[in-house]
């Protein structure tokens, strides 16, 4: 057993010793393994050094065959140039020969030239003495230019004032007359004979006056207590009178006058007056084509040129414009955006400027007369109208538009300031003739109707009492009696040129009527106011 017992250990020590040297023998064999790494690794490395250089050399080679062959190019086309070169030598040495002769030909040029030179120079010395006097003739005419500016704002001066000493001879109030065709629409239907009809439908309207345009007569059938008929006939005369195939350019050609008074700086008030029916709206709104466009586009157009053509002359003009209707005794406000009757709007004046203005109420600076027509057809289509026997569209308010031009001359340092009342009032007629039996129960155009006779009662009171007080002189004036008159008190106190455009029908139908409207033109026409006055700001 102690054999034994030795023999294991000494077993276990040799097994302890060779363990030893085994883990010694992996130590070195991992040590040689890392050197034969790190010798790997060299030997790559030197590897693809060696293949690099190599690849360089490859390239270097490559690219002195390339030089070499573009040296053995570069040699061929410079003996290819040489050759040319001595070509071109040679025709070189023609050449001079030939330039010589030139230079020869060219030295007797160069003195033909030289001469011409010498007359070329003596011609601009004398353009230079020409250029001299044009200089002096031009300042001369700058001068006489500066001299006849200055002539023509004074002849303006003087045009202005001999024009409008013109308009004052006629008359600062006048009135014309304007028979309407018969239309289509008064022509009953189912008619067949149309001609023979619209010649029963026509009153007896005559027009004696062929040179001046200035007489109308009217002829009125009744029956007489025994039965027989009596004719009456009654002649009136007005400032002119147009009839019934009268354009509106020809209309306007009669009032176009007055329109160059308000840029002159007076106020011009033109106002339509007839009967539902007569054409009032028509004569001063007229139609969308130029043709038959009415009063009121027409003066705005007038203005707008005559201002144009005065800028030429110092003048520079502002331009503005409202729109309004009296309906019941109620102004609105035809280009406001709110509705009708929630702003109440008074009418005042300066008794200082003779200026009058309507509180609340929506002005807008104009700068072309398209932006006017824009404003024209928006207005229409806000109007009071209602149907009536006397006519199936009836404008049942009068409409005043106000064109307001402020001028200014920088040259002569005047200033002025002009307004232009352009009035479409409403139908004249009788109740019993406007509505009828039939629609006597229509309160709110009974009503309509009342309000538009009463304020046109109250135009007629305004000129009556105007005609008394040129006579008598301490006359009182109604205008507060109705919104239209108070509106107009400058345009017809006597402070303004004032225009009456008389509308009548030429239907038998209404002749009783026409008779009343040409009653009442009359009576204007006779009445006689104080002279109008330049408005200065």
């Amino acid at each position: 057993m102690g054999e034994e017992r030795a023999k294991r250990i000494e077993l276990q020590e040799e097994q302890r010793a060779l363990h030893l040297q085994l883990v010694a023998s992996q130590e070195q064999e991992l040590n040689r393994r890392a050197e034969f790494n790190i010798v790997s690794d060299e030997l790559e490395n030197i590897r693809k050094q060696h293949a690099r250089e190599k690849a360089d050399l490859e390239f270097d080679l490559q690219k002195k065959d390339r030089l070499l062959r573009e040296a053995n190019e570069d040699l061929k086309d410079c003996r290819n140039d040489l050759e040319r070169e001595r070509e071109t030598v040679s025709s070189l040495k023609s050449a001079l020969n030939t330039q010589s002769n030139a230079q020869l030909t060219l030295a007797a040029e160069n003195r033909s030239f030289q001469t011409q030179f010498t007359a070329l120079q003596a011609q601009n010395d004398e353009l230079l003495r020409k250029n001299a006097d044009l200089i002096l003739d031009l300042e001369a005419e700058r001068r006489e230019k500066s001299n006849l500016k200055k002539e023509a704002m004074e002849n303006e001066a003087v045009r202005r004032k001999l024009h409008n000493m013109v308009q004052e001879l006629k008359g600062n109030i006048r009135v014309f007359c304007r028979v309407r065709p018969v239309l289509p629409s008064d022509i009953p239907r189912l008619t067949a004979e149309l001609a023979l009809i619209r010649q029963e439908l026509k009153a007896e309207i005559a027009f004696p006056d062929r040179r001046d345009h200035r007489e109308i007569t009217v002829w009125s059938s009744s029956e007489s207590a025994t039965g027989q008929e009596r004719k009456e006939n009654y002649q009136f005369m007005f400032d002119k009178v147009f009839e019934p195939e009268c354009t509106q350019a020809e209309v306007f050609e009669e009032i176009s006058m007055l329109a160059q008074s308000c840029v002159d700086g007076y106020n011009v008030c033109i106002f339509a007056y007839g009967q539902t029916g007569s054409g009032k709206s028509f004569t001063m709104e007229g139609g969308t084509s130029d043709a038959i466009k009415g009063m009121i586009p027409r003066a705005v157009d007038q203005v707008f040129r005559v201002a144009e053509d005065l800028r030429s002359k110092g003048w520079d003009y502002h331009l503005e414009g409202q729109f309004l209707e009296i309906y019941n005794e109620t102004i609105n406000d035809l280009l406001g955006k709110h509705e009708f009757d929630k702003k109440k709007h008074e009418i005042k004046h300066d008794p200082k400027t003779g200026s009058t203005r309507v509180t609340d109420l929506t002005v807008i600076p104009l700068s072309t007369p398209t932006q006017v027509r824009a404003l024209l057809l928006s207005a229409q289509s806000r109007r009071s109208v209602a149907a009536t026997l006397m006519n199936e569209r009836s404008s049942r308010s009068h409409s005043v538009f106000t064109l307001r031009i402020t001028g200014s001359n920088s040259g002569t340092g005047e200033s002025c300031e002009g307004c232009l009342n352009l009035v479409d009032l409403a139908g004249s007629e009788r109740i019993n003739v406007s509505f009828g039996a039939a629609g006597s129960n229509d309160k709110d155009r009974l009503k309509e109707t009342q309000s538009i006779n009463r304020s046109l009662s109250a135009l007629g009171d305004v000129i009556a009492a105007l005609g008394e007080k040129s006579e008598r002189g301490d006359k009182h004036i109604p205008y507060r009696n109705s919104k239209l008159t108070y509106l107009l008190q400058n345009s017809l106190s006597g402070n303004s040129k004032t225009l009456m455009v008389l509308n009548l029908s030429p239907l038998a139908s209404h002749l009783n009527e026409s008779l009343t409207s040409l009653r009442f033109a009359t009576k204007v026409n006779n009445t006689t106011l104080g002279t109008a006055k330049k408005q200065s700001r």
